[in-house]
């Protein structure tokens, strides 16, 4: 039986069918914070009226003593589809491991989350969220890839009856491999309270493990697609269509509002991976990122994203042209357009010594 908050907003529905694609979006007042979250840490929060195309950065302080069932800030995206907006921030004390963003979709015949956030305490804030809104159960858990603050989470949800995994092949890789172990440690130095009752959790259900194969979902009326989009990322990357509303969850294919992370990937697939976004998906009317708001098209954060890799490539091939060592390389390296933009200073030294790693075999 729904909540009477998720029956109120079903009638909302009703009104917003009369209109269609990005302007419906935007007639709706989609996007708009539907609710700051529980607990006594609500007050400490700065939080953006809205998360669609919003140049206004959250900022979400939780504690350590916060109660596994206080709910989190969550925003409405569009009918029946809601989205956490992670800090843009590395993982620290202040926001506990919501630094990535997640969501769901409500159907007739149960709920869709997709990602977990990034520790089992957060897994479980995510589920009284959902329980806020509705009492329809989850059904499916989508993990788009193996990184921390999208996957730590999943051990709560995994913990329910009935809610089946979905993930990428290259997950089994990842839970096997020593990178996995020593994430896991380092979260529960940093976060004790927040690790407790961590376990790895392997999907249940796979993406084909061909690059851009679909693995579609069905449930109560509403139809996921989730596309097996590469290695670009991680150890395996998916991206999320929800075909009858128009969205598309990309994951970290796509960076808003902060410099993306190239050490798990390969820029090349990451590069190839957006060709092919944009030549199946043209009608998309929006587009969610695992980090930084919603955005409508022309969905600039796109290419953004694609012009930082780019730009990085081409500085990284210069240098190996020039047989310049890795060390001086990578201290040539400064994309002084980019110097502003969060995590730049932690992220762009690292992602130019993947990338000169990535195309040194190309000048042997």
């Amino acid at each position: 039986m729904d909540t009477p908050l998720y029956t109120a907003r079903r009638s909302w529905v009703l009104m917003a069918a009369l209109l269609t694609g990005a302007t419906a979006l935007a007639a709706a007042g989609y996007g708009g914070l539907v609710d700051r979250g529980g607990g006594a840490g609500a007050a400490r929060h700065t939080l953006p009226a809205h998360a669609i195309d919003t140049p206004v950065l959250p900022h979400t302080r939780l504690g350590a003593d916060d109660s596994p069932d206080d709910t989190l800030p969550f925003y409405r995206l569009a009918p029946d589809t809601y989205f956490f907006y992670g800090n843009i921030a590395t993982i620290d004390a202040d926001n506990r491991g919501f630094n990535g963003n997640a969501g769901f979709v409500v159907t007739d015949a149960g709920v869709v989350v997709i990602d977990a956030l990034g520790t089992p305490r957060l897994g479980q804030r995510l589920i009284a969220t959902v329980r806020s809104v509705t009492d329809q159960p989850i059904r499916y858990l989508i993990l788009t890839h193996n990184h921390p603050d999208h996957a730590y989470g999943a051990s709560a949800l995994h913990a329910l009856d009935g809610v089946q995994v979905v993930g990428h092949p290259g997950m089994a890789e990842y839970l096997g491999s020593p990178t996995f172990e020593q994430s896991v440690e380092y979260r529960r130095g940093l976060l004790p309270q927040d690790m407790v009752g961590f376990t790895a959790v392997a999907p249940d259900l796979l993406v084909p493990a061909e690059t851009f194969g679909r693995l579609r979902l069905e449930l109560g009326g509403r139809t996921f697609d989730v596309y097996n989009s590469g290695r670009h990322h991680s150890h395996g990357d998916l991206v999320v269509h929800q075909v009858e509303d128009g969205i598309l969850w990309v994951s970290d294919l796509a960076f808003n509002q902060r410099v993306t992370y190239i050490g798990d990937g390969h820029s090349a697939a990451l590069l190839a991976a957006h060709d092919w976004l944009q030549k199946t998906f043209g009608d998309i009317r929006l587009m969610v990122p695992g980090h930084g708001s919603a955005q409508r098209p022309p969905f600039p954060m796109l290419a953004a994203t694609r012009a930082y890799v780019e730009g990085l490539r081409a500085r990284m091939r210069q240098q190996l042209e020039a047989d310049r060592s890795l060390q001086d390389a990578v201290a040539a390296a400064a994309m002084p357009d980019w110097a502003q933009v969060p995590l730049y200073e932690e992220n762009h030294r690292a992602n130019a010594s993947f990338i000169y790693r990535e195309l040194e075999p190309e000048f042997f």
